[in-house]
C-alpha cells in the first residue's frame, strides 16, 4: 500500500458525516454560464475558421483528406504503385464501412455542433456586445459555417439529418431530410444573412457577402438538378436563374475583377531553379536559366506565390483564404501549413534516381505521392489545340526536368543539365510495372503545390510543406458556375463567354464557341483552372446522374473502377455506423449502396 494511500485512510473512516460525499464544486461549468464575453463567442467562431482549414487545405495527412481535399479515386486524381493499398476506386473493396466515408461526415457534423453553440452562446442575456452589427455579424458567420456543412453533406451524401440545436444528451432517433430539403435549409440560411455580411473586411481570412453569394450559386444549381432528377413543385429552370443572378452579383458587382496583370511579391521575377542533388550544388552555374531553360512568370503563377492570396493584398479575385502564417506555425499553430508538396509531390528519387534524384525544388521538393494526377489532369485536357494556355505554361505546370546527376560513369550522365525526354521519364519500352512505377511518381508540377523558394529553410523545413493563405472561394470558380447555369439554362452563348473570361486571361489559343459548351467541357475547364483547388468528388457527385461514375471509368489510372464498379451512384453512401447507432429510427441507405 502507498504511503499516500495509507495517510487518507483515517480521514475516509473516521468520517461519517453524509455532507461529505455531497459535490459542492466552486465551479461547474455549463453551456450557459462558460460565455461571458462576446470575445469568447467569437473565440469558438476562430475554431469554425480552424475546422474549415483543416477540412479544405490537406492539414490532416490521413485518407478522409486525400479522398474529400485530394480527390483521389475521381477522374482527376488516382493514387501511385507504391500506394495500390490507398486506392479510393476498387469497387470491390469501397463499402459503407470505409473511414474515409464516415470520418468526412463526422467533420461536418462536429462543425455543426461549433456553429450551433456560437449561435447560442451569442444569445446569452450576459453577452455584451459591441453593436448590435457585431452580434448580427457573428450571427452570420455560425450561419454560414452550418450552411456550407449542409451543402457539402448535401452534395456528397444527399438528405441528412437537419440539426440547428446544441445536443446536450445522445440522441439514437435522427432523420434524413431529402436532397431538396438539405439544400433548400442552406439556401434558406445564406439568404438571411446575407446583409449580415459585410462586402469587404480588413481582416484576412474574415467571411464576406461574396462568400455566401458564391454559395448561393452553387447550392441553387444542386437545387436545380435535384429537381430536375427527382421532379416536385419546384422549376429547375427557376433555380438556374437564382444562381446565374448570385454569381452574377459577384462578378459584375464591381469588388471582384481577374487579375490580369502581374503583381504580388515576385511580380518582377521568374521562377528559376538549380539542377542539383545537394543544395551545395545549388550555384549560380546550376540554374536552369544558366543552361539556357528560362521559365516566364505569369500573372496565373503570381496567384500562388507566397503573401498574394488575400483580398487585402491587392489580389482582386480572393473571395476567401483560410489563413497560414509560417511565423504561428513555428511559435504554436502547427496546422498553418500546407502539405502539399508532400502529399500530391511526385517521387523522381525512387523510378527516376539515375537521370534526376534528390528531395530540392527541382524535382518538385520532398513529395510522396499520396496522390497523382491522372493522364486526363496531366495531359488530356492541354492535347493538341488545348495546350497555348497559361495554366499549362513551365512556371505553372513545370514539364521540364533537367538531369541532376553529375556521375560521369552513370548513364544518367548524359542529361546532366538538359531537358530530360518524357520518353525516359515514363520508360517507354520497358515491362509494364515498370511503366507504372515512372508514371504515377513522376509527373508535371504545379506551382499549386510546390515552389522554387521554399520558406523555413533555415530553420529546418525540409521542403514538405507551403506556407501561403490558400484560396477556399476565388472569382474564376464563380465564373465556372455561372457558366454552368447558364449551359443548363440552354444559354451555350452566354456559358462561353463566361469561360472565355478565363481563356481570355490564361492567353488560350482557342476560345470556346457556344456550339463546343457542354457539360463535359465545363468539367474539364474546372479542371484546368481549379486543379488542387477543387473538391473533385463535390464536383462530379453534384452533376447527378451517371457523371461520377462514367468519368471515373473513363479517366482513372488504374483499371479497378473498369473492372469493379457495376453499379451507378452519384451519392456516397450513409456511413454504416451512423445508420447503427440510429437504433430509435430506421435510416436508409443511399441507392446503388
Amino acid at each position: 500500500m502507498s504511503l499516500a494511500l495509507s495517510a487518507m485512510l483515517p480521514m475516509w473512516t473516521g468520517c461519517n458525516d453524509d455532507e461529505f460525499l455531497t459535490e459542492n464544486p466552486e465551479t461547474f461549468y455549463t453551456v450557459d454560464n462558460a460565455f461571458s464575453t462576446s470575445e469568447q463567442v467569437d473565440q469558438v467562431l476562430v475554431s469554425c475558421y480552424s475546422h474549415i482549414r483543416v477540412m479544405f487545405c490537406m492539414v490532416e495527412e490521413n485518407n478522409t483528406s486525400f479522398v474529400f481535399r485530394g480527390g483521389n479515386g475521381t477522374d482527376m486524381f488516382d493514387v501511385a504503385s507504391i500506394r495500390r493499398s490507398n486506392a479510393f476506386n476498387n469497387y470491390g473493396t469501397l463499402n459503407t464501412a470505409r473511414e474515409e466515408f464516415n470520418t468526412n461526415y463526422s467533420h461536418w457534423y462536429q462543425l455543426i455542433a461549433k456553429a450551433n453553440l456560437a449561435l447560442y452562446a451569442a444569445e446569452l442575456p450576459q453577452i455584451a456586445w459591441a453593436s448590435a452589427d457585431d452580434k448580427a455579424y457573428a450571427a452570420a458567420q455560425a450561419r454560414f459555417f452550418r450552411a456550407l456543412c449542409y451543402r457539402n453533406l448535401g452534395e456528397l451524401y444527399g438528405g441528412v439529418p437537419i440539426v440547428t440545436e446544441i445536443v446536450t444528451s445522445p440522441r439514437y432517433d435522427y432523420e434524413r431530410a431529402s436532397r431538396l430539403e438539405t439544400y433548400q435549409f442552406a439556401i434558406d440560411e445564406l439568404e438571411a444573412i446575407l446583409n449580415d455580411l459585410p462586402e469587404t473586411t480588413s481582416t484576412p481570412g474574415r467571411l464576406v457577402r461574396a462568400a455566401a453569394q458564391h454559395n448561393l450559386a452553387q447550392l441553387y444549381i444542386d437545387k436545380g438538378v435535384t429537381l430536375a432528377e427527382e421532379g416536385g413543385s419546384g422549376d429547375p429552370q427557376a433555380a438556374y436563374s437564382q444562381a446565374v443572378t448570385y454569381a452574377g452579383q459577384v462578378i459584375d458587382g464591381g469588388t471582384y475583377s481577374l487579375m490580369t496583370e502581374r503583381f504580388g511579391s515576385r511580380r518582377t521575377e521568374n521562377p528559376d531553379f538549380y539542377y542539383a542533388r545537394t543544395t551545395g550544388a545549388q550555384t549560380s552555374d546550376h540554374l536552369y536559366s544558366a543552361a539556357g531553360y528560362t521559365i516566364e512568370g505569369n500573372v496565373y503563377w503570381d496567384l500562388f506565390q507566397e503573401g498574394n492570396q488575400d483580398y487585402q493584398s491587392g489580389n482582386r479575385e480572393a473571395i476567401w483564404c483560410a489563413q497560414v502564417d509560417y511565423a504561428a506555425y513555428k511559435k504554436e499553430d502547427g496546422q498553418s501549413k500546407l502539405q502539399y508538396t508532400r502529399v500530391f509531390g511526385p517521387v523522381f528519387r525512387d523510378p527516376m534516381a539515375v537521370y534526376a534524384g534528390g528531395e530540392l525544388e527541382d524535382v518538385g521538393g520532398r513529395g510522396i505521392v499520396q496522390v497523382m494526377p491522372t493522364a486526363y489532369t496531366r495531359d488530356i485536357i492541354y492535347a493538341d489545340k488545348w495546350g497555348v494556355d497559361l495554366r499549362n505554361s513551365d512556371a505553372v505546370f513545370r514539364r521540364t526536368f533537367l538531369g541532376n546527376n553529375p556521375d560521369t560513369e552513370s548513364p544518367g550522365f548524359e542529361y546532366y543539365g538538359k531537358a530530360i525526354p518524357w520518353s525516359v521519364l515514363n520508360r517507354e519500352g520497358q515491362g509494364q510495372d515498370a511503366v507504372d512505377a515512372a508514371v504515377t511518381q513522376v509527373y508535371p508540377v504545379s506551382c499549386k503545390i510546390a515552389t522554387d523558394k521554399y520558406t523555413g529553410l533555415s530553420d529546418g523545413e525540409n521542403r514538405s510543406n507551403l506556407f501561403r493563405d490558400e484560396y477556399l472561394i476565388r472569382l474564376p470558380e464563380t465564373i465556372l458556375l455561372r457558366a454552368e447555369a447558364k449551359w443548363r439554362s440552354g444559354d451555350n452563348a452566354g456559358a462561353a463567354d463566361d469561360i472565355n473570361k478565363l481563356r481570355t486571361r490564361a492567353q488560350c489559343g482557342y476560345m470556346a464557341q457556344a456550339s463546343d459548351v457542354s457539360l463535359e467541357l465545363i468539367l474539364d475547364e474546372r479542371a484546368r483552372e481549379l486543379v488542387y483547388e477543387e473538391t473533385r468528388w463535390n464536383t462530379l457527385l453534384r452533376m447527378g446522374g451517371t457523371v461520377a461514375v462514367e468519368r471515373i471509368k473513363q479517366y482513372a489510372y488504374w483499371s479497378d473502377p473498369r473492372t469493379t464498379l457495376t453499379k451507378n451512384f452519384n451519392l456516397w453512401p450513409i456511413p454504416q455506423t451512423v445508420i447503427d447507432t440510429n437504433k430509435d429510427k430506421p435510416m436508409a441507405q443511399n441507392p446503388g449502396w
